[in-house]
């Protein structure tokens, strides 16, 4: 009995120690680790360049963010069949040029015309009317990276293409933005083979890196592993419980989709992750009350479909302002 008793007050003091142990690591994470240094802090991310506002990802749509002062574009890059890197969401032609086939199918001089018109993935119930617009080509990526030089840029890679990858990689070093420049996309497989290839860019957590996050953070394990990511992009489960992004869900969703709410939005997280030099980026916001939320849970910055109306909300709104961001 009385070796029951040692155990189990070993056990405690073990236990004890271990969460003592993890909650000051939480709270003062630079003592095991180095805080990572980005060039960029991005508060306000035109998604797509602004497809609200836009032809989304057109070099019209960046130059018209820009001139807004956004801090950020975020893009998607796809490769044509002649081996040349597009800006492209879609690998489909069918929503953004009304045309069959992929990108993949066609040399980049035989990709169709960009449709004047679109509806916007995070608010279901707007459509974007580009009619009369003159730039509805497909950009390249290189072409971007010439355009606007010292701009941060956030590229998805789309599709799990080591040639893409490859690609990019090279654009990046060649246009020297591997300091201003953060890649990767959902799938772990893409976001861990851009991150061998050139551990110098930034790299944003996948989804598996994110759950992977989540339960580490849960299990108080978070502040005892090393991080590779730099940036933290993910929604805002609370914007599908409306009905402009999904109109039509189930309770079930629904419920799932609090859960998540409550699981991910969590200030401790997020502060924790900036104290490592890991920046978090809420998206797709669109309304006041979604910015207002996000920077309140402290979010680095927001993407948005609609860089006017980020810019109007962090004019009323200073304190959300960082020093480093390139808002006027």
């Amino acid at each position: 009995m009385e070796n029951k008793y040692i155990v189990i007050m070993v056990l405690g003091s073990v236990f004890v120690g271990y969460v003592v142990t993890s909650l000051i690591l939480f709270r003062f994470p630079l003592i095991l680790h180095r805080k990572k240094k980005l060039c960029f802090r991005p508060v306000h991310i035109s998604h797509r360049g602004g497809a609200g506002e836009n032809i989304e990802n057109t070099m019209t749509a960046f130059k018209h963010a820009l001139s807004l002062g956004t801090d950020m574009l975020e893009i998607d890059c796809h490769l044509t069949k002649d081996g040349r890197v597009i800006v492209s969401h879609d690998s489909s032609l069918k929503r953004v040029c009304d045309s069959e086939g992929h990108i993949a199918d066609y040399d980049f001089e035989d990709l169709p015309l960009l449709k004047e018109h679109h509806r916007l993935d995070f608010k279901h119930s707007f459509t974007y009317d580009g009619t009369g617009s003159s730039d509805r080509k497909f950009p390249l990526l290189e072409e971007v990276f010439r355009e606007f030089p010292e701009i941060p840029i956030n590229i998805d890679i789309k599709i799990d293409d080591d040639e893409l990858i490859e690609k990019v990689n090279a654009l990046i070093v060649k246009y020297n933005r591997e300091q201003i420049t953060v890649w990767g996309n959902k799938s772990s497989t893409i976001v861990n083979k851009a991150y061998a290839l050139n551990p110098n860019i930034p790299t944003l957590f996948s989804i598996g890196g994110v759950v992977k996050l989540i339960l580490l953070f849960y299990s108080g394990l978070l502040p005892f592993v090393p991080l590779k990511e730099s940036t933290l992009e993910v929604l805002m489960p609370s914007i599908f419980l409306g009905d402009d992004v999904l109109p039509i869900i189930g309770g079930k969703v629904r419920f799932v989709l609090r859960v998540l709410d409550v699981l991910l939005m969590r200030p401790p997280l997020f502060h924790h992750l900036e104290r490592r030099g890991i920046q978090t980026y809420l998206w797709v916001l669109n309304e006041e009350h979604e910015y207002e939320r996000a920077f309140q849970l402290g979010a680095t910055g927001v993407m948005t479909d609609f860089p006017t109306k980020l810019k109007e909300y962090l004019d009323k709104n200073p304190q959300y302002r960082r020093p480093n961001s390139s808002m006027s």
